[in-house]
């Protein structure tokens, strides 16, 4: 019996320890319990004067961080001449809208000169930069709003919330600006503390009290954000708050309660990035969330020796970057799919989670590290691995990214996706969408994130085409768009996209097969059905049923990524488009596109039964900002009109030298009937193929 009970104790302990925190919520009693208050001395949130040794002797022996070091010392040099401007700048109440803001420039520098200035004290021991730094802080402290204007009642108010808000927000006091200049101010009281007199001290005490704590404490969810556990804003705005009760803690120690809530808080939003690491608002915004959210986790862990470790949650500690490393390329919605760091926070996950395939994610694509925090969390010990699987399916997210390499270029990437339109924030009406890149050119892409005007997040944002279907890699039956979840002050709708039904990887070839028909109203699109293969290295085919009436207008659209000139609007009618990004021509019977370094690739459109014209054609577009021009987004479309209830449309897009042998693989191309089955063929340098789709009760479906 003994040995059985202590099994069972044993298998509570690993349970524990693997899971998500490992207990229920925490407490402030708990904290005080982990938290020695009265031995802390500053500076503790970051490193101790005893971790100050490692920090030089990093700067002393690896070129990196005396790079880094030897450039702090020069800004430092400058910001000591710095003059604080009285009167400060003030913002324009529609910063969006002009486009500039010499507040906003004049604060942010005075931020990075305060932290600049603060960590060189702490490093050399000079006092010239910890007055200086002060001196800086003290202005902080005095701003009356560190909210950005964009972010106050009369503009944010339209605002369309994301998951889990009440439409009845109405107080706007606290927003991810607010909490940049926490974190800043923050980290800066605990590195000049040693130095502070008493009314500076209090001083900026004041300044975090009244512009964080006192705003929020107490008052949570009387802020959109504090709920949403599917939006950065959340994890960005509690990090910030918690690191600043950490610095305060020895003040006022009965911040503790402020502690344990951003802490449950924190957790409840890591919980919403799925199993496999993908977050719904993209990797760029996934990056932001981590960089803000590693300074709270990282002080919290250090102040309760490792008892209260955030760091341990299974959707952080399983798949910290995968989503960064894999998402190369995959542009969608308002989160990149450029590299993402900084290298710090990247540095920091990589080192606390143990991460082999962050390791290698850090070390071919992120480049030298260049700020102070580049110094305190340093580059990996971790070994890199390579994953031996080089496509990816997000299911937690419904993105696929398809490839044969990380590293060749010479190899095509496919990034496709389904989904489902209920993210308002930075969510794109884009549920089937697919961006084909070769070469690091995107030959057909997504437009990405346009420059916010005030509009942007109000339902207005999706009639812009950055964010509707129009302006996405999609289908749509005479001229029907897709629909959004949520608007303002409405119920939210269920169901409004689809699902990837199936994922394949292999050495040879990746498929993908989706359901994107309900993003759309059900009423002139009644059914799609969208396969995207990539025969690897550079074979890409989209595979289209779609369902409509007969008669029907069905178009499927593709953005050019070469010959795009965004800065003007291209003369109505021209069939060319040429910039010195390269240059696509619209032909009879496909599309010829050629990237700056005449990589040439043909994009071939094949109809089942019936007949297709190709169609150029632009969505104008204008901004609501101050220097706006019209400017007209060019895309090309295969257009059919529907004989039957399923037509089919099969889009080959393939290497080509030249436009000779553009027209060869065209002329090979075919499409056509085997028995209920149809089959796609083409014969190209890149390999002669031959895909079967066999018609079942859901659709069709490649046969292996």
């Amino acid at each position: 019996m003994g040995r059985q009970l202590f099994i069972i104790v044993t298998c509570f302990i690993v349970f524990a320890a693997c899971s998500p925190r490992g207990r229920g919520q925490v407490t402030k009693e708990q904290l005080a319990n982990e938290i020695d208050i009265h031995s802390l001395q500053h500076p503790y949130l970051f490193f101790n004067d005893k971790d100050k040794h490692g920090i030089m002797e990093r700067i002393k022996t690896d070129p990196e961080c005396k790079t880094i070091y030897d450039a702090l010392l020069a800004e430092g040099h400058r910001y000591l001449s710095v003059p604080i401007q009285e009167p400060e700048p003030q913002h324009p109440k529609h910063t969006r809208y002009v486009g500039s803001d010499p507040a906003e420039e004049y604060e942010s520098d005075i931020e990075e000169g305060a932290r600049t200035l603060a960590f060189l004290y702490q490093m050399t021991g000079d006092e010239k930069y910890a007055h200086k730094a002060i001196e800086f802080a003290m202005d902080i402290a005095d701003w009356p709003d560190w909210v950005n204007p964009a972010h106050h009642f009369d503009i944010i108010y339209s605002r369309v919330w994301p998951w889990n808000v009440p439409d009845d927000r109405v107080v706007f006091s606290y927003d991810i600006t607010a909490a940049g200049k926490a974190i800043s101010l923050s980290t800066v009281y605990d590195w000049v503390y040693p130095v502070l007199t008493r009314p500076e001290r209090d001083k900026i005490r004041n300044g975090l009290m009244e512009r964080a704590i006192t705003r929020v404490r107490g008052n949570y969810n009387y802020f959109w954000w504090s709920t949403a556990y599917k939006c950065n804003w959340s994890n960005i705005c509690y990090s910030s708050l918690g690191l600043t009760a950490l610095a305060l803690l020895k003040e006022n120690p009965e911040l503790l309660d402020v502690v344990a809530e951003v802490d449950n808080r924190m957790d409840t939003t890591f919980s919403h990035i799925g199993e496999d690491g993908g977050w719904q608002e993209g990797r760029g915004y996934y990056g932001y969330m981590m960089r803000e959210s590693v300074f709270f986790m990282d002080a919290l862990k250090r102040l309760s020796n490792g008892s209260e470790n955030m760091f341990r949650n299974k959707n952080i500690s399983s798949h910290p970057l995968d989503f960064e490393l894999y998402g190369l390329t995959a542009n969608f919605e308002d989160g990149g799919g450029y590299p993402v760091g900084p290298t710090a926070m990247v540095d920091k996950l990589v080192n606390e989670t143990d991460s082999h395939l962050g390791a290698w994610y850090r070390e071919k694509f992120l480049g030298q590290g260049s700020e102070i925090f580049d110094l305190i969390w340093p580059r990996t010990g971790v070994k890199p691995v390579e994953p031996e699987q080089k496509s990816k399916f997000f299911r937690s997210v419904n993105w696929a990214i398809l490839r044969s390499s990380f590293l060749d270029s010479s190899t095509v990437t496919v990034a496709c996706k389904a989904g489902y339109n209920d993210d308002p924030h930075h969510g794109h009406l884009d549920c089937g969408q697919f961006i084909v890149s070769w070469f690091g050119v995107p030959f057909i892409r997504d437009l990405g994130p346009m420059r916010y005007d005030e509009f942007y997040f109000s339902e207005d944002r999706f009639d812009y085409p950055y964010a509707s279907s129009a302006g996405h890699n999609v289908i749509s039956v005479n001229g029907e768009q897709q629909i959004i979840a949520k608007k303002k002050n409405t119920p939210w709708l269920k169901g409004i996209g689809g699902d990837i039904l199936k994922f394949e990887t292999g050495a040879q070839r990746d498929y993908v097969s989706m359901d994107p028909t309900h993003a759309y109203p059900d009423k002139q699109l009644l059914k799609w059905r969208r396969s995207v293969i990539l025969e690897k290295p550079v074979t890409t085919v989209v595979f289209d049923e779609v369902d409509a009436r007969p008669g029907a207008e069905i178009a499927a659209r593709i953005h050019p990524g070469v010959g795009v000139e965004s800065a003007r609007r291209p003369e109505r009618g021209a069939r060319f488009g040429s910039n010195q990004n390269g240059e696509y021509t619209v032909m009879d019977k496909y599309v010829y596109m050629s990237d700056q370094r005449r990589h040439n690739m043909a994009v071939i459109p094949l109809v089942l039964d019936n007949s297709f014209t190709l169609v150029q054609g632009g969505d104008p577009f204008v901004p609501v900002t101050e220097d706006a021009r019209l400017t007209e987004i060019p895309y090309v479309e295969t257009v059919v009109h529907a004989k039957a209830t399923t037509s089919v449309i099969a889009t080959i897009i393939v290497p080509v030298k030249n436009q000779d042998d553009a027209e060869r693989v065209v002329s090979g191309a075919s499409i056509s009937r085997v028995g209920e089955d149809v089959q796609v063929t083409v014969n190209s340098d890149s390999g002669n193929y031959k895909w079967v789709f066999e018609k079942t009760k859901e659709g069709y479906v490649l046969k292996n």
